[in-house]
């Protein structure tokens, strides 16, 4: 099986003051267009009951760059501009196939500043990228090389909420190819306590990466609310805050990384659950560490990585049983405490929960792959709700 993957390879880089400037006006004149395209093909429906299409939009774009009050539009590249009218159309499309929410307008505060560039709007040449608009090229800081011979197609640059400056590049690589097939299969069982159980009985730990930082980021936040709006003062402690969160979301990315990585290249058959996280947070009393174990990320990152390598994640049903279904037997139990960690099937074996749980996930998965999807498993559950096989979706072209 042959693949073609686009990878976005991410560096950060430090700009010179004017390029700093630069950027920052792009970010501006990028929100701004979105704003105004997003106005327009709403109120184009509101009122005439009309679909403005992503052309039209660029020939607005053209008659805003005219006009008097806009005319600060030309002194950035046009193509980030382009960029968000496109991105702007693809927020549509997937609200229209009912696959998102209405798109809503940027924020200067909340909303992530970015500017994409195509081909067209940079050089890159020895190492060395310059975007439009720009004479020199930024610092960036090669922690890794692209693929060897490979160019980006197009070009993300981005500043976090901590004032910290990432350039992303995409490009095509060769190296990521369908690993050779080894038969192995593991269920996953995600908790709380352990970060993932596997069925083969090893725990993950909980690094546990917000507790570690929350007397610090307790305090900052302290000091922030004490700040007056719209001072010099507010805006470095809020700085404080963000690199506090930049430093948690880093080392949990980091875990996630190493861990799913791993898990693809050791086995072809992985079997998850299919958890509601969405729901589970709202959970008061777990909804911190169920955010800070991250749930979501890891099956995003498990399921990309197993279809570039040629791996197969399976989905069980979130009603499926598996703490409460004896894996030896079959037996099920009416209910099972949260609080229960270890209980005795009445067959005389000894259960650790989260093992057992994980051993029960793992062969509702496999039934999948014997059945096909959409077919019930040997052991189902008492409502008839069955596992199902998920699609991974795919991030290449």
């Amino acid at each position: 099986m042959s693949t073609h993957v686009k990878r976005a390879y991410r560096y950060r880089f430090y700009p010179t003051d004017v390029q700093a400037a630069e950027l920052s006006r792009t970010f501006g004149c990028v929100r701004k267009v979105y704003n105004l395209a997003l106005a327009a093909r709403t109120e184009a429906w509101v009122t005439r009951q009309e679909r403005v299409n992503y052309n039209a939009t660029s020939a607005m774009l053209t008659a805003w760059k005219k006009t008097e009050e806009l005319a600060y539009l030309n002194e950035v590249s046009s193509v980030p501009l382009q960029q968000a009218l496109r991105h702007l159309q693809t927020a549509f499309s997937h609200f229209f196939g009912k696959r998102a929410k209405y798109p809503r307008f940027k924020s200067r505060k909340t909303s992530r500043r970015s500017a994409e560039y195509t081909a067209s709007a940079f050089r890159f040449r020895d190492g060395a990228l310059t975007l439009a608009k720009m004479t020199e090229p930024l610092a960036v800081v090669w922690s890794r090389p692209l693929p060897e011979g490979m160019a980006p197609s197009t070009v993300t640059v981005s500043q976090d909420a901590a004032g910290r400056w990432f350039v992303s590049m995409l490009c095509d690589d060769p190296g990521v190819k369908p690993l050779p097939e080894n038969g192995n299969a593991v269920g996953i069982d995600a908790g709380l306590e352990h970060l993932l159980i596997l069925s083969t009985g090893e725990k993950i730990a909980n690094p546990r990466h917000e507790r570690r930082d929350r007397a610090a980021l307790a305090q900052a936040q302290r000091r922030l609310a004490k700040k007056e709006k719209g001072s010099a003062n507010r805006a470095r402690a809020r700085l404080k805050v963000a690199k506090i969160h930049a430093r948690i979301a880093d080392r949990r990315r980091d875990t996630l990384h190493k861990i799913t990585t791993r898990l693809v290249r050791e086995n072809q058959t992985i079997v998850i659950e299919d958890l509601a996280v969405r729901n589970m947070v709202k959970n008061r009393k777990l909804a911190r560490a169920i955010s800070d174990a991250a749930w979501s990320e890891f099956r995003s990152m498990l399921e990309y990585k197993a279809q570039w390598y040629g791996r197969e994640v399976i989905a069980v049903d979130r009603w499926f049983p598996s703490s409460r279904l004896c894996s030896a037997c079959n037996t099920l139990l009416d209910r099972m405490p949260l609080h229960v960690r270890t209980w005795t099937c009445d067959c005389g074996v000894a259960h650790d929960r989260d093992v057992n749980a994980a051993n029960n996930l793992l062969a509702a998965g496999l039934a999948v792959t014997v059945c096909g999807a959409g077919v019930r498993p040997q052991r189902s559950t008492p409502d008839g709700q069955s596992a199902t096989k998920q699609k991974p979706s795919r991030r290449e072209p």
